[in-house]
């Protein structure tokens, strides 16, 4: 019987490690004095930050303002990073850190525009326990459904669960990443992801019957 040949690693763990050494290396150059690597870095991330920035915060002039303190940070503490975690994940977390500070100033300032969702405790985590639930098959599936339409959909969901959704089923960082970054539990992480999955599904739904 002839033997079966290794099919090799997984694909998509393949572009993801090339994606881990192309940011590596782009770190090195930059800490080199290179001022294309910066450029560089800025054109691969610059979007997803501002995206994140906007899942935070909830405006885009704010998630502006985070997204550009978030290079400056980067430019100075680049040579601090030690590679514990992934780039994407450093730069993420520089990001929270920003955008958080930014929607503290706009709400310290009075601003009318700003809500607070009293379901979501100031971590981010549920005020008081929603019922059991289990990650559905079917769950996945919206979600990857709803890709050409998160976008728009986002704003009209809480801010914990915008966060979840974009670092989850956007960036597909890891569920032990993205409680790390907001701060919950893996638990709470679970269950914002679900509830933002069933609520971009009520609202596709909703689009699908009003059309």
């Amino acid at each position: 019987m002839t033997a079966l040949a290794d099919p090799g690693p997984e694909p998509l763990l393949v572009l993801a490690s090339a994606a881990v050494d192309e940011d590596a290396a782009l770190v090195d150059r930059i800490r080199s004095g290179d001022e294309r690597a910066f450029v560089e870095l800025v054109s691969r991330y610059q979007s997803r930050l501002v995206r994140l920035a906007e899942a935070t915060v909830g405006r885009n002039a704010i998630a502006q303002e985070a997204t550009q303190d978030t290079w400056l940070a980067v430019v100075r503490g680049v040579d601090r990073f030690e590679g514990r975690s992934s780039l994407k994940t450093w730069l993420f977390r520089i990001l929270l850190n920003r955008a958080r500070s930014a929607q503290y100033r706009e709400h310290r300032a009075g601003d009318p525009d700003d809500t607070v969702d009293e379901r979501f405790d100031a971590n981010g985590a549920w005020s008081e326990p929603p019922e059991p639930w289990a990650d559905r098959v079917d769950d996945r599936l919206v979600a990857s459904q709803l890709a050409g339409r998160v976008r728009d959909l986002l704003p009209q969901l809480p801010e914990a669960q915008r966060q979840v959704l974009v670092l989850r089923d956007i960036e597909g960082l890891s569920p032990a990443d993205v409680a790390a970054l907001l701060g919950v539990s893996h638990g709470n992480q679970r269950v914002l992801l679900h509830r933002g999955r069933a609520r971009l599904r009520r609202l596709l739904a909703a689009e699908v019957v009003g059309s």
